[in-house]
C-alpha cells in the first residue's frame, strides 16, 4: 500500500504538484491549476547558443536525480536509460559514451577520476571519468534517486529507503551504513549528499539535516529543518529532496511543506527559518538564496537573515526545474522547453530562449557566462549570456 501511494504522490510532483494543492495539503483549492502563460518583456540579455548535441537518450528521471556535472572543461551527462557521456565543454564534441545494461535514476557523481552513476534497482556503476571504463559495480537496498557523492576515499549513496550508505572508492565495497527511520508515506525523490572536507551533509525524507563523519559515517550533529503539521500523511509530507548549498561554512537548505533554513556547518546550530516548500535544490548568488516553490513561484532569500527580497510568481506551475545562477541573473527552465533568466537583484526577466519542446528536468550548470543545458529529447545544449 505504501509503495502504491508513493508511486501516485510521484505522479503528482512530476505534474507539477497542482493536483497536490488541490488536495488540501497547500492553498484552500480556489487557485487557477493552469500553467501561467508567458508574459511579454524587453529582452535586455542576448541568449546565444554556442552549440548542441544529441549524445543521450531520454530523461524520464524524477526531480533532477540524474543531473550533469563539469570539470575540467568537460561535461559528464547520463540519461534514463543507462547511457553515460563525456563531452567537450567548448566544442560539444563527444570525448567518449558508455551504455550501462540498467535503467539510470541517479548520478552523475564525480570525484576526482571517478564518475558514479546508480540504478533503479540500487545498482551502483563507477567509471574511469577519462575514458568511461568501468572500475567497479556494488549494490545498496533500494533504487537510488539523487547524484552520489564522491572523493578520492569514499562514495556516498542515499538510496530511497532512508539508508546513506559509503563505499570504498577503489573497489566499491560497503565501508559503512547509516539509517533512519523513514515516514509511513514519502514523496519518490531524495537529496544528494554532499561532501565538504572530511563532512557529509544529507537531507531526509523525516525533514532532518545530519552531518556525518565521511571516512566512518559517524554522526557528528543534526538538525530538524522542517516539523510535520496537519492531520493526513499527505499534509505531513516533510521530505527534503533538493540539494543543500554550502556557502562560507553556512549550509542552506529547504524542504518540502516544511521550512528553508540556514545552519552552521560546524555546529548544527539553526541560524535562521521561514517557511518553505520545495523538491528542487536551491542556488545561492548575490549574497541571495533562490529556490523554486512547489507553485513554480520564484523566491529570492537573503542569505543572512532570511528575509524575502523578491518573488515572482510569473511562471507559476510552468514545471520548473532548479534554479541556477550565471553572473547578476537566475536561470530556470520549464516544461515547454523555455529558459528564463531573470535578475536576481529584483526577479524581473531579462531573457528567454526556447531550448526544446519536451520540456527540460534536468538542473543545469553554470559556468562563467556559459549555461549547458540537458532536456528531456536528449539535447546537450551550451548557451552563452550576453
Amino acid at each position: 500500500m505504501r509503495n502504491l501511494l508513493c508511486l501516485f504522490l510521484a505522479s503528482l510532483l512530476v505534474s507539477g504538484c497542482a493536483p497536490l494543492k488541490k488536495l488540501g495539503s497547500a492553498g484552500d483549492g480556489s487557485e487557477k491549476t493552469g500553467p501561467a502563460a508567458l508574459v511579454a518583456f524587453e529582452q535586455e540579455v542576448k541568449i546565444t547558443k554556442l552549440w548542441s548535441t544529441n549524445s543521450l537518450g531520454e530523461y524520464r528521471s524524477i526531480n533532477g536525480g540524474i543531473r550533469p556535472v563539469l570539470a575540467a572543461g568537460v561535461i559528464y551527462a547520463a540519461d534514463s536509460d543507462g547511457n553515460v557521456v563525456a563531452v567537450d565543454a567548448d566544442t560539444g564534441k563527444q570525448i567518449w559514451k558508455k551504455s550501462l545494461d540498467t535503467p539510470l535514476a541517479g548520478g552523475v557523481g564525480l570525484g576526482g577520476n571517478l564518475l558514479v552513476v546508480a540504478g533503479t534497482d540500487g545498482d551502483v556503476f563507477a567509471l574511469e571519468a577519462d575514458t568511461g571504463e568501468q572500475r567497479w559495480s556494488a549494490w545498496v537496498t533500494s533504487e537510488v534517486l539523487s547524484s552520489p557523492a564522491v572523493n578520492a576515499d569514499v562514495v556516498v549513496v542515499q538510496s530511497h529507503d532512508g539508508k546513506l550508505v559509503g563505499l570504498h572508492a577503489s573497489n566499491g565495497e560497503n565501508r559503512w551504513q547509516y539509517e533512519i527511520d523513514s515516514p509511513i508515506l514519502t514523496l519518490r525523490g531524495t537529496s544528494p549528499p554532499v561532501l565538504s572536507d572530511e563532512m557529509l551533509i544529507a537531507g531526509f525524507a523525516n525533514g532532518k539535516i545530519v552531518a556525518l563523519a565521511a571516512d566512518s559515517g559517524s554522526l557528528l550533529w543534526e538538525n530538524r529543518l522542517a516539523i510535520p503539521q496537519g492531520r493526513t500523511e499527505l499534509e505531513r509530507l516533510i521530505d527534503i529532496d533538493g540539494r543543500a548549498v554550502l556557502v562560507d561554512e553556512v549550509i542552506y537548505a529547504s524542504s518540502y511543506q516544511g521550512r528553508i533554513g540556514a545552519i552552521a556547518k560546524a555546529s548544527g546550530r539553526g541560524i535562521w527559518y521561514q517557511d518553505s516548500s520545495t523538491v528542487h535544490d536551491l542556488a545561492y548568488g548575490l549574497g541571495q538564496v533562490y529556490s523554486v516553490q512547489k507553485d513554480d513561484e520564484v523566491r529570492a532569500i537573503r542569505g543572512n537573515s532570511g528575509q524575502t527580497v523578491w518573488s515572482n510568481d510569473q511562471l507559476r506551475l510552468r514545471k520548473l526545474n532548479s534554479p541556477a545562477t550565471i553572473e547578476g541573473y537566475l536561470a530556470v527552465a520549464d516544461g515547454d522547453g523555455y529558459l528564463h533568466l531573470l535578475s536576481q537583484t529584483d526577479g524581473r526577466f531579462v531573457a528567454r530562449a526556447r531550448v526544446d519542446g519536451a520540456g527540460v528536468t534536468a538542473p543545469m550548470i553554470a559556468d562563467g557566462q556559459k549555461l549547458y543545458v540537458q532536456d528531456n529529447d536528449g539535447g546537450l545544449t551550451a548557451y552563452q549570456i550576453d
